[in-house]
């Protein structure tokens, strides 16, 4: 099963602190924990059948790009979340403990 993964829905959910996506059913998710002006990326979660299709890469993106304009510093506690910040120096400006 493929995905276009330039088109997908995916949502903040602050009620869950969550960004997630649903697809076929199942949920993928990236949790944080807001601080202040602090975000802090706990944890990324994509179900099995659906990696290495680049979901948990958009997921990171749609997460750094809303702390970017919401003007958070992230904290990536997220092993996924660390390692894509330091393959995108766009967000390494305001990440830190990466």
């Amino acid at each position: 099963m493929a995905f276009d993964t330039d088109n997908l829905d995916i949502k903040n959910n602050p009620d869950e602190n969550r960004f997630e996506l649903i697809l076929d059913g199942k949920t993928a998710v990236v949790e944080y924990m807001i601080a202040g002006s602090n975000i802090v990326f706990t944890h990324t979660e994509v179900p099995p059948e659906f990696s290495g299709m680049g979901i948990g890469n958009k997921l990171a993106q749609a997460a750094l790009e809303y702390a970017k304009a919401e003007g958070y510093k992230v904290q990536a506690l997220c092993p996924f979340i660390a390692a894509y910040v330091r393959k995108h120096p766009e967000y390494q400006s305001i990440t830190w403990g990466y």
